[in-house]
């Protein structure tokens, strides 16, 4: 378990947990108003470009892809195996 990694990353938040998101005024005129601070903002964006961005590389999908029809793709068996008992959890 890594410990100093939680606490970096706890500690960052802190930090940042201090600063409002957002901030409700009321006018004289009786209705609401948000304002959203620029901290606010950054992170929608960047949550934006995340869930817009595509899960796949195509540029490393089309190059195993040419080397698979050439019949240059070569697997290491060792690296297989030990990638396929990590997956299940199996030791020796």
């Amino acid at each position: 378990m890594r410990i100093d990694a939680y606490n970096q990353i706890a500690h960052m938040y802190g930090a940042k947990s201090k600063s409002k998101t957002y901030t409700v005024a009321r006018s004289n005129d009786g209705s609401d108003q948000v304002f959203i601070s620029s901290l606010g903002r950054d992170i929608t964006v960047a949550k934006k470009a995340v869930s817009e961005a595509s899960d796949i590389r195509e540029d490393k999908v089309d190059y195993i892809k040419s080397q698979i029809q050439t019949g240059e793709y070569k697997v290491d068996p060792s690296d297989f195996a030990s990638k396929l008992l990590e997956k299940y959890k199996v030791t020796c």
